[in-house]
């Protein structure tokens, strides 16, 4: 048994089409969605994702604003810009990338921007509405996974979901919004005794540790599907994920590439995220 590949690039493809579609209705009521992204310092990861974020942000009509601040700039400083920001009405959506600068508190940049304009679903308010079931903006990764779940037709209700990771960015919110759907979800991470026990259990297994191949076949239920949401190099330098892909596709029902899969999803749902914003805005003001 072969598992089916998710295609990442084909779904979000699929579903920025969709909003390039209401961006265009919102435009024609004079309301163009924006998108600004605040990089500071010169990471070279992070210059390389803001720019597949504006090239993706102008593809679908929107507009977009990059903000680009020395690495020395003071937390005064970039908070000024954020204030800025939040009270500008032509931006939808304000994203500030991640990393930070180590004299920069990213917990208190995160808590400065507006949650209404908080895309990348990070805000607190943003985080406790989500856990209560309230609408909220949705972390991405976790977002984008779960369409792509349900764009391939992946039974979530009543499937035992196992999600390798803890993290607040993928790990935590992608349990509760499989929780949500009715999933029973069981958590692992670093201090898991015997994690292939749990592995094995899971109809929908997600790993997201930042471990080169960590998770293999052997660890892996048959007919499980696997979404690799790690992005690591291999010894060759090559792209690979937290899942060793060559073993597990024999043993799962469906898996994630690495690159193609998670990673043009968060993309994706950062993009639908801000035009859900000015959609908002845009009915506050009658427009």
């Amino acid at each position: 048994m072969t598992g089916t590949i998710i295609d990442g690039i084909a779904i979000g493809k699929e579903i920025r089409e969709e909003i390039k579609e209401r961006v265009t209705v919102l435009k024609d009521k004079g309301c163009q969605p924006g998108l600004a992204v605040i990089l500071v310092g010169d990471n070279q990861a992070s210059r390389t994702y803001v720019k597949n974020k504006q090239k993706s942000t102008l593809e679908v009509g929107m507009k977009s604003e990059l903000i680009e601040l020395p690495a020395t700039i003071t937390e005064e400083e970039l908070l000024g810009y954020v204030t800025k920001l939040n009270n500008d009405d032509s931006i939808n959506g304000i994203l500030v990338q991640l990393p930070l600068p180590e004299h920069i508190d990213e917990n208190l940049v995160i808590r400065a921007i507006d949650p209404t304009k908080d895309v990348d679903g990070f805000h607190p308010e943003n985080v406790g509405k989500m856990i209560i079931g309230q609408q909220a903006y949705l972390s991405c990764t976790p977002y984008g996974i779960i369409k792509l779940l349900e764009r391939t037709g992946t039974e979530i209700s009543g499937k035992h979901a196992v999600i390798v990771g803890r993290s607040n960015i993928v790990g935590k919110p992608m349990g509760q919004l499989l929780l949500q759907r009715d999933a029973t979800v069981t958590y692992c991470h670093s201090k898991t005794k015997d994690l292939a026990s749990f592995t094995k259990q899971a109809d929908i297994l997600i790993v997201a540790i930042g471990k080169t191949k960590f998770i293999t076949g052997d660890d892996i239920k048959e007919g499980a599907v696997v979404i690799d949401v790690g992005m690591n190099r291999d010894e060759n330098g090559k792209l690979c994920g937290d899942v060793d892909f060559t073993s597990a596709k024999e043993v799962a029902s469906a898996i994630t590439p690495v690159p193609g899969g998670v990673g043009p999803m968060t993309i994706t749902m950062l993009l639908k995220n801000t035009l859900q914003s000015a959609e908002q805005a845009c009915t506050r003001e009658n427009c």
